[in-house]
């Protein structure tokens, strides 16, 4: 008999089986079927709203890589003056607690603690004042300062164009609801309508939808033995 698929699969695998049942579905030529149709048409809503949702948490997460990135040319930039700054020779020295004296005055905590947008001007006013002309003479004594301000700068350029593809997506599926929450919902459709509808009937028809349903059977039981896999490796390291 056809299995139930297991609440605790993730998104990204609850994601992958609809989408293969939905292939299979299509190739299976039992459209004569409408309500199997109008399953799968759920399906294919529920699927796609999964799959936006999916899409937000991965450039969510990429734009959490690049704050990492750009937060730590900051500490690079900044480590690197000091250092410079405690240098024996005056002729290092000197310039260098010209450059730190701008560090210093936006500190190195507020520019890689504070809110994305709240970092973002902190970056770009503190890029300026170290383009000043008497800043920029001072540096230029300073043996890694450029590129170091090259990688900063770089890392900046990158963090801003993910945000604005992370914000305006964000903005254009304000009204949807989180990736975990649809995850269950299809898991609710694929469980309480689609597999209850194919028990059935597989027992009344077995000759028109044998196949098909142990196709389906055939997905949720690869992704339920993830999740199995995924807890025996869970108890075994514990």
């Amino acid at each position: 008999m056809i299995k139930k698929l297991i609440y605790q699969s993730r998104a990204t695998e609850v994601s992958d089986a609809s989408s293969r049942m939905i292939s299979m579905y299509q190739n299976a030529g039992l459209t004569q079927d409408t309500h199997l149709a109008t399953i799968f048409g759920d399906l294919q809503t529920e699927s796609d709203r999964l799959i936006r949702a999916i899409k937000r948490m991965k450039t969510e997460s990429e734009l959490e890589g690049l704050d990492e990135i750009r937060d730590g040319n900051i500490r690079s930039l900044h480590y690197l003056v000091l250092g410079l700054v405690h240098h024996p020779n005056p002729e290092i020295n000197q310039p260098a607690s010209v450059v730190y004296e701008v560090l210093e005055h936006y500190g190195l905590t507020s520019l890689i603690t504070e809110n994305y947008g709240s970092e973002s001007s902190l970056i770009q006013s503190l890029l300026g004042d170290l383009a000043k002309p008497e800043i920029q003479e001072a540096a230029a004594k300073l043996s890694g300062f450029d590129q170091c301000v090259a990688r900063l700068s770089d890392s900046q350029a990158n963090f801003e164009t993910a945000r604005v593809a992370y914000e305006f997506e964000k903005a254009r599926e304000s009204n949807e609801v989180n990736a975990t929450t649809l995850k269950l919902q299809l898991i609710e459709l694929i469980n309480q309508k689609l597999v209850t509808y194919l028990r059935a009937m597989q027992a009344v028809d077995a000759g028109t939808y044998g196949n098909f349903v142990n196709s389906i059977a055939e997905v949720i039981e690869t992704t339920n033995e993830a999740v199995k896999r995924r807890r025996k490796k869970k108890k075994a390291t514990a």
